[in-house]
């Protein structure tokens, strides 16, 4: 009776888990086209207003690179009724916190405030959607605020300009060939107009989706959310046709070059699909499996038993037309880059060949699910999960769906994806080298 009751208590358990994990959420549109989604989390007084974007670095014209990332930075410039440079200050000054972060396809606004200053974090978010100052002012300020950004992040940092390295081998025609951040001949020679337009074209409702985490009452925050976002006009959808790549057929072999660095790196990289796709989450298995910990097979091989890398890592870039599957590694000592590069190739060509042992498989599940409940752990990283996977996935209910992606997933098709995806006449080989090893 004991053991059975013992027995009840854990799937008693079991079940009071699963359902604390579920994020429950409500959605709607209104009628200039911004969806909005509400999570209702009454357990502290905290709450986050989030809007995201779709616009990236890859909304761009030739000879125009960067915008997106520029307008991350010129949308806390002011507002109307928001004085310049003051965006920060009110936050901070209401015990909140703010951020922004802008990727290839999309951009994130967000604050975190005590739940009593819902109304303030609602009110800044619809100025800055509705009528920012873009002036010749804040365009200059802002220009030199990203060069500081690109010299500090970059140009002046060891191994800054890698994966801008890898993009323009990855891409001969779509626009992830470009670095997110853009070149500063492109914004030094945009103009105030180009700027404006730029605005009008993206950042209008139809174009982004807000999200409401934390302690909240529906009815109240959806009165709010009407009064400050429903006046805000539609803008013209936004339609993408961007170039498609042709298959990589043959290894392509690149070198760039660094004066920040005094030991060389490699650097392979395949063409993968988006992340919409079952094999991008199957690649993020296989990242885990190659190099997530000091047990994995690329760490433990290269770095702890054989001593031929100071580093080495495996990751899927996931992207939304087209993801990159990079393997970075430097090597230790006298070891050579080819090497590294044999050595690497060795262990992808087992992935292809064999399935991995069910013990791996199982650690590569326990993690999926791990990180699955971690990224829901906070109002903040369920906010961001809402509008990305609405926004860029299509489908909200991923939130509690995803995770059942990953329990589908076999050793069968980690086999198939490495095989389809990894293999070494589909790839790009970066020998990223010290700048004195440059020719003249």
């Amino acid at each position: 009776m004991i053991n059975k009751l013992g027995l009840l208590f854990c799937f008693f358990l079991i079940g009071i888990v699963g359902f604390a994990q579920e994020v429950e959420f409500t959605e709607y549109d209104l009628d200039n086209g911004l969806h909005v989604i509400l999570h209702k989390d009454n357990s502290a007084p905290v709450v986050t207003t989030s809007v995201m974007y779709h616009v990236g670095g890859k909304d761009r014209e030739d000879g125009r690179t960067g915008m997106a990332h520029f307008f991350e930075h010129l949308l806390f410039e002011g507002t109307e009724n928001i004085p310049n440079g003051k965006w920060f200050e009110i936050v901070s000054s209401n015990g909140g916190s703010n951020n922004a972060n802008t990727s290839q396809d999309r951009t994130y606004y967000y604050e975190v405030f005590p739940s009593n200053n819902l109304e303030l974090g609602l009110w800044m978010e619809s100025e800055r959607m509705l009528h920012p100052i873009i002036k010749q002012k804040g365009v200059d300020t802002q220009n030199e605020v990203v060069k500081e950004e690109r010299r500090l992040r970059m140009d002046n940092s060891p191994y800054g300009n890698l994966l801008p390295a890898m993009q323009e081998n990855m891409f001969q025609n779509h626009p992830y060939k470009d670095p997110n951040i853009g070149y500063m001949a492109d914004l030094d020679a945009a103009t105030l107009d180009e700027f404006k337009a730029y605005f009008d074209k993206y950042y209008v409702p139809n174009n982004a989706v807000l999200v409401v985490a934390g302690d909240i009452k529906i009815d109240e925050t959806k009165k709010m959310i009407k009064d400050y976002f429903g006046p805000i006009p539609s803008g013209d959808e936004v339609t993408r046709d961007f170039p498609k790549e042709e298959p990589i057929t043959e290894q392509i072999n690149a070198k760039s070059y660094d004066s920040n660095i005094q030991i060389p790196a490699s650097v392979i990289g395949y063409r993968t699909p988006a992340f919409t796709e079952k094999d991008s989450y199957v690649l993020n298995m296989i990242s885990d499996y190659l190099s997530d910990g000091n047990s994995s097979k690329l760490y433990k091989k290269l770095v702890d038993e054989q001593k031929q890398a100071l580093q080495v890592g495996a990751f899927n870039l996931e992207q939304e037309d087209y993801g990159m599957y990079l393997i970075f590694s430097i090597p230790q000592g006298e070891t050579q880059l080819e090497t590294l590069n044999t050595e690497i190739e060795e262990e992808i060509a087992k992935l292809r060949s064999e399935l991995i042992s069910e013990k791996d498989f199982q650690k590569l599940q326990n993690k999926a699910e791990n990180n699955f409940v971690n990224s829901n752990s906070s109002v903040a990283g369920i906010a961001n999960s809402l509008a990305r996977n609405y926004l860029l996935y299509g489908d909200t209910d991923l939130i509690n769906d995803q995770i059942d992606i990953y329990r589908n997933i076999t050793r069968e098709d980690i086999k198939r994806v490495a095989s389809e995806y990894l293999k070494p006449n589909q790839r790009v080989v970066l020998e990223y080298l010290p700048a004195s090893e440059q020719p003249e």
